[in-house]
């Protein structure tokens, strides 16, 4: 194979890396955002999550309204596999969503996302090796051991109190909604032929939206206290920046490179996460956590360079 043949087998890779990258950093602010809802009125979780799928749908429905229309190449999915694959990624994402946010205001933002990341991968792994068929390599290998690794080192290193038994349930709970996600968006963009990113991921939105209207309206839809109008600026960002902007980079991106390689990326996000804990929160960084944020970061960079490679 020459050498420009190898450079253009490359680029799709690097450009999913990239995209991952964007989203992973969009992410990470997720939960320091959730913290300040909590924190600014009577605010919970489902509600939280209804919001960020019903903005993050109506924004994209504007975009995509503006956008030039491209003609598709190849046929969509077959109806029933394509109805299978929006339900599942919008029941996954509402899971996701939800049960983050949960774990955050159960056990902190920098110990839940850790988890929630940490674990996810291991997952993702099992499912891309026996739903998928892809092979684990030596680098996508060594970021699943760092990945347990972090969470070992999380969870078993932390004094009792700092990582609650309800937080670890959730998150991983959260984790497993995530490696569908992934699984999912992998699967539809790996032959070339899967849904366009911003059409999936707005038929995810609104499949999530729907999923959650019950749940938040039982919880209580809108805010109330004296932080309202805090708690509204809050869920608009969430459902603009990490959530209308930064899905169509995600699915997009993992349409581009292995499912295991999409979920290690995306330990980019607790990273950021525990250090915005640490500078806006006010939650302590213990040696732990610290660790376990090193820990899952060099996982990181081992599976980006091999991928780069493959």
């Amino acid at each position: 194979m020459s050498t420009s043949t190898l450079v253009r087998s490359a680029a799709p890779a690097r450009r999913g890396l990239a995209y991952l990258t964007v989203t992973g950093l969009a992410w990470g602010t997720t939960g320091a955002a959730a913290e300040l809802v909590y924190r600014a009125g009577e605010f919970g979780p489902a509600a939280v999550s209804f919001w960020r799928h019903l903005g993050g749908l109506v924004l994209l429905l504007a975009f995509t309204a503006l956008r030039p229309r491209r003609a598709r190449v190849r046929p969509p999915h077959p109806l029933g596999r394509r109805a299978a694959l929006l339900i599942g990624t919008g029941i996954g994402m509402a899971v996701f969503q939800t049960a983050y946010f949960a774990a955050v205001d159960a056990t902190g933002v920098a110990a839940a996302t850790l988890l929630t990341l940490g674990s996810g991968p291991v997952l993702t792994a099992l499912g891309s090796r026996f739903l998928l068929g892809e092979r684990l390599g030596r680098g996508g290998l060594l970021a699943v051991t760092g990945a347990l690794a972090g969470l070992a080192v999380l969870v078993g290193g932390n004094a009792p109190g700092v990582v609650t038994a309800p937080g670890v349930a959730l998150s991983l709970l959260s984790a497993a909604g995530y490696a569908a996600v992934t699984l999912l968006g992998r699967y539809t963009g790996r032959k070339g032929d899967g849904e366009d990113p911003f059409t999936l991921t707005m038929w995810s939105f609104g499949i999530g939206a729907a999923v959650l209207f019950v749940p938040a309206w039982i919880e209580g839809l809108l805010p109330h206290g004296g932080g309202t109008a805090q708690s509204i600026a809050l869920v608009a960002y969430l459902a603009a920046f990490t959530t209308a902007l930064a899905y169509p980079f995600y699915f997009a991106g993992a349409a581009l490179v292995r499912a295991t390689t999409a979920s290690v990326m995306m330990l980019i996000e607790p990273v950021t996460a525990a250090f915005l804990a640490v500078l806006l929160l006010g939650e302590p960084m213990t040696a732990p956590t610290a660790a376990g944020s090193l820990i899952l970061l060099g996982s990181i960079a081992a599976l980006a360079a091999a991928e780069s490679r493959r």
